[in-house]
């Protein structure tokens, strides 16, 4: 009866084993047949895809920095000669001044209570120059560039302080007869008068600019 058993048990364990092994056989070929058809695959694409190369790596651009806007030198020398031109030096205004105390001066067309309203202070001094210290060249250019600033705004009534000449060569006021030339000069200017004590006295003009 026990040997009957003992084969009975060997019988069981030989069936065991070759279950296991059929499992084991099974699983190997499921696995190889999935790396099959993996490879198969991957045929398959390199074949759709073609020869494929990495990509190139383009150099980084670098942008050039942004020019400074050109300074219009020419613009302004052209501007510069043409301010000194239009403000002669030789100009004689003494014989278009009106012969009162004051050397006031009307443009032709202008009607003589235009100064005594400039003298009485009708206008609102809008803005004022002052070119005490400054050298003749200096004063010319800077009274140009006033004058122009002053139309370009819409100011009509302005004072010019020339001074009286104190601090220069001999007392003579240098400037306060040149000032007179030159705004006699500029078409903007429709008439000046001296101002009063209360504005400069005779260091300084009242000046009336066209509208």
């Amino acid at each position: 009866m026990s040997s009957l058993k003992n084969f009975s048990d060997l019988k069981s364990l030989a069936q065991q084993l070759k279950q296991q092994q059929e499992a084991r056989q099974r699983a190997e070929a499921e696995k190889l047949q999935r790396e099959k058809k993996a490879r198969a695959e991957a045929n398959i694409f390199r074949s759709s895809v073609g020869a494929v190369e990495p990509l190139k790596t383009a150099a980084k651009h670098q942008a050039a920095p942004d020019k400074p806007q050109p300074l219009p030198f020419q613009h302004l020398a052209d501007e510069q000669a043409a301010l000194q031109e239009s403000l002669s030096d030789e100009f004689d205004a003494e014989s278009l001044l009106e012969t009162d105390g004051n050397l006031s001066y009307t443009r032709p067309g202008i009607g003589s209570d235009v100064v005594k309203k400039l003298r009485k202070g009708h206008w609102v001094i809008q803005a004022q120059l002052d070119l005490h210290g400054l050298r003749r060249d200096q004063a010319r250019d800077s009274l140009g560039e006033f004058l122009r600033r002053c139309v370009r705004n819409g100011t009509r009534c302005v004072r010019i302080i020339h001074g009286k000449g104190l601090g220069s060569v001999n007392k003579e006021p240098v400037l306060k007869h040149k000032v007179r030339n030159w705004l006699i000069q500029k078409d903007e200017v429709l008439a000046f008068s001296q101002a009063t004590a209360a504005d400069g006295g005779s260091g300084a003009l009242i000046v009336l600019l066209k509208a």
